[in-house]
C-alpha cells in the first residue's frame, strides 16, 4: 500500500479542492493506497465534514483511509523558495517531503509554490549521482500519442551537459509511466540539422549522438502537435526550461481557443470541449519531479479537485512502478559504463 501525502492547503482553490480531490482519488485506489492530508487539522476536518455532509455523502469509509497530519504553516505562492526551507519547517510542504524522508510516507503531492517545492525537494531528498539538476516532464497531447517534454520550467538556463541528463530521465519517465520501449529522443530546436540552434543546443546534439540512447536528433516545434518528426515517431522532447514553459503555456491556451473560433460557426461547444480534453492540464493532474530521490509531484496552482484526483494517480503509479529506484539504477548504469 503506497501512503501519499497531499499539501491540503497548496493551491488557489485548497483546502476544498484538495480534499476533494483526495476523496475522489480514493475511490479509485480502492483499498491499494491511502492518502495522509497535511495541513491546518482543524481547516482540513472542518472541510471533510463539509464535503461527507454534502456531494460525498455516504463516502465515509473512503475516508476512514486519510490520516491528517497537522502543519500549522502555509507556503503562499510569494514566498521565496530558500526562505521556505529556512523558516517554513512546520509548513505542509515542508512537513509532507520530511515525512517521506523519514520512511512514514512514499509520496508527496503539491499544488503550492513550485519553486518552492523543487527547492525543498532537492534539500530534502537530494539528487541522484550524476545529477546537477532536476527536471519537471510534462505530457504533450499530439495526433499520435502523448510526448514527455522536458524542462517544463523548472530550469531557465541549462548547459548542454544538463540536456542530456534531462533525456535520460525522460526516457525512464516514458518507459515506466508510459510504457514506451527504447523511446525516441528529439532535442528540439530551430531546424532538423545539427548546426542549427544555439551553442548550447549544438553542443547538446553532439553530446546525445554519443549517450547510448535512442537520439533522433533535432526536432522543430512543429513536429510537436504530430508527435513525430519526418525521421519518424518520438516519444521524447528535450530543451530548456523556458523554452519549455513557454510552448507549455501555448499549448494550455490552444484548446480555449480553437473551441471559441469553431463555437462561433455553429459547431456544439460540449462536442468541441469534449475532443480538446487532452490539451487541458487537469486530465494529467501533476508531473513527478524528475532526478530527486524520492517522489514529489507538481500540480498546477490553479488545480481543480479533478485535477488533484489526477496528480494523486500520478504518485500512485510513480509509487508502484519504483520510477525514482529505477532512474539511480539507470544512471549508475551509465556512470559504470564510463569508467
Amino acid at each position: 500500500m503506497a501512503r501519499i501525502a497531499l499539501d491540503a492547503m497548496g493551491g488557489d482553490r485548497a483546502p476544498a479542492a484538495t480534499v476533494a480531490g483526495a476523496l475522489l482519488a480514493l475511490a479509485d485506489f480502492g483499498s491499494k493506497h491511502m492518502i495522509q492530508l497535511v495541513g491546518r487539522e482543524e481547516v482540513i476536518r472542518a472541510e471533510l465534514q463539509r464535503l461527507l455532509d454534502a456531494e460525498f455523502a455516504g463516502r465515509a469509509a473512503d475516508a476512514a483511509r486519510m490520516q491528517i497530519v497537522n502543519a500549522p504553516d502555509v507556503v503562499e505562492m510569494t514566498d521565496k523558495p530558500t526562505a521556505v526551507i529556512r523558516g517554513k519547517q512546520k509548513s505542509s510542504m515542508v512537513v509532507g517531503l520530511r515525512m517521506q524522508a523519514d520512511g512514514l510516507s512514499d509520496a508527496f503531492v503539491s499544488a503550492g509554490s513550485t519553486g518552492a517545492q523543487m527547492a525543498a525537494s532537492i534539500f530534502i531528498f537530494k539528487l541522484h549521482d550524476g545529477l546537477t539538476r532536476p527536471a519537471i516532464p510534462t505530457l504533450f497531447p499530439t495526433a499520435r500519442i502523448p510526448i514527455v517534454v522536458l524542462d517544463s520550467g523548472a530550469n531557465v538556463d541549462c548547459s548542454a551537459d544538463e540536456l542530456v541528463q534531462f533525456a535520460r530521465l525522460g526516457c525512464v519517465y516514458a518507459e515506466d509511466v508510459l510504457g514506451r520501449k527504447n523511446p525516441s529522443v528529439g532535442l528540439l530546436s530551430i531546424g532538423e540539422e545539427p548546426e542549427k540552434g544555439n551553442a548550447v543546443v549544438k553542443e547538446a546534439n553532439l553530446l546525445l549522438r554519443s549517450a547510448g540512447l535512442n537520439f533522433q536528433g533535432n526536432v522543430e516545434g512543429r513536429d510537436l502537435p504530430m508527435g513525430a518528426s519526418e525521421r519518424g515517431p518520438v516519444d521524447v522532447v528535450v530543451c530548456d526550461g523556458f523554452v519549455g514553459n513557454v510552448i507549455l503555456k501555448f499549448y494550455e491556451a490552444v484548446a480555449p481557443m480553437i473551441v471559441k473560433l469553431i463555437g462561433e460557426r455553429g459547431v456544439a461547444r460540449d462536442v468541441l470541449a469534449g475532443a480538446m480534453e487532452t490539451l487541458d492540464y487537469a486530465t494529467t493532474g501533476g508531473a513527478p519531479l524528475l532526478g530527486v530521490r524520492g517522489v514529489s509531484i507538481i500540480a498546477h496552482g490553479k488545480s481543480s479537485a479533478t485535477a488533484i484526483r489526477n496528480a494523486l494517480n500520478v504518485a500512485a503509479r510513480t509509487v508502484e512502478t519504483g520510477m525514482s529506484a529505477h532512474i539511480g539504477q539507470r544512471l549508475a548504469q551509465r556512470a559504470a559504463a564510463r569508467q
